[in-house]
């Protein structure tokens, strides 16, 4: 597969399928091609500057496979003079190998970047810089430590994460596959919170609660949509398939399907009867302004 060409897509994983053997055996051999690209990439980097040879060595080219370069790189980026280095990357290690689903996420996820930000040179690029990218895949461990009951190491790990991606993920979210934070600085979901796949959330981004209720109180968005940045959706709420969020919008109760919501509070482009439709998936195609000529005849 050539360099450039970066518009794959994965065949589905499913049980029901009288082929799976051959579709997972598909989609083996497409994360085994992202990690031998990132690592001929390194290679490539780190000839054409020798400054970074020795860190681009020690990150990824040292490393037999995608889970033990993730979790060195993780373990060096969140350890402190308490928490070392080298305990960070056991935890993320034995997540990564024990849970092959992180694995797939986690590749994805580098698709994503890759496919939908102009300014992501490379899956390399994307690996080794983009703190959403980074944060996205401690939260995943985190998440499964959670889910162990593992509470107070989630909780540890999951405000060292705040502290050096300034992204802030509860680690009760739960997050799907494909999954893009562009720049991701800001970024805050809270603990019932529920994003689905192929789903693109820009910076300053909050997915919160209302107040002090408790229980199921964060919004839940679904596949594909895509939230602006600034934007903040408040409450258990529903971001419909395909939706999209404007930047600076604040969204208090639910938004349809393949609709589009801007504003404060957030009100529907073409109204709320007959509301306008996107025609693409906007978490993939990270369309932000086809909704401008139909919301004003005055547009500055």
């Amino acid at each position: 597969m050539p360099t450039t060409d970066v518009r794959y897509v994965s065949p589905p994983i499913t049980a029901n399928n009288n082929n799976s053997s051959t579709v997972i055996s598909a989609a083996n051999e497409d994360d085994t091609w992202v990690w031998a690209q990132i690592k001929s990439e390194a290679r490539r980097d780190a000839e054409s500057e020798p400054a970074l040879a020795s860190y681009l060595y020690s990150t990824i080219l040292s490393h037999s496979s995608l889970e033990q370069s993730l979790s060195f790189h993780l373990g060096n980026k969140l350890c402190s003079s308490t928490l070392l280095s080298t305990l960070l990357y056991d935890l993320f290690l034995n997540a990564f190998t024990s849970d092959p689903s992180l694995r797939s996420a986690a590749i994805a996820d580098l698709r994503a970047a890759r496919q939908r930000d102009p300014a992501c040179e490379s899956f390399s690029h994307c690996f080794l810089n983009y703190k959403g990218f980074l944060a996205c895949q401690a939260h995943r461990v985190t998440h499964r430590l959670w889910q162990q009951s593992r509470q107070p190491l989630a909780l540890a790990l999951h405000s060292r994460i705040a502290d050096v991606f300034a992204v802030d993920i509860h680690p009760a979210a739960r997050i799907g596959k494909g999954v893009l934070f562009d720049h991701a600085t800001g970024v805050v979901v809270g603990e019932t919170a529920v994003i689905g796949n192929n789903v693109s959330i820009l910076h300053h981004v909050t997915l919160g609660g209302t107040g002090k209720v408790g229980g199921d109180r964060h919004p839940k968005i679904e596949d594909g949509v895509l939230i602006g940045a600034g934007a903040t959706i408040l409450g258990n709420v529903k971001i419909g398939e395909g939706a999209k969020v404007g930047a600076g919008s604040v969204v208090l109760i639910d938004v349809p399907p393949r609709t589009t919501a801007v504003g404060n509070p957030a009100r529907l482009v073409g109204g709320k009867e007959k509301p306008s439709k996107n025609k693409d998936v906007p978490g993939e195609s990270m369309d932000h302004t086809s909704f401008i000529s139909e919301w004003s005849d005055y547009i500055i």
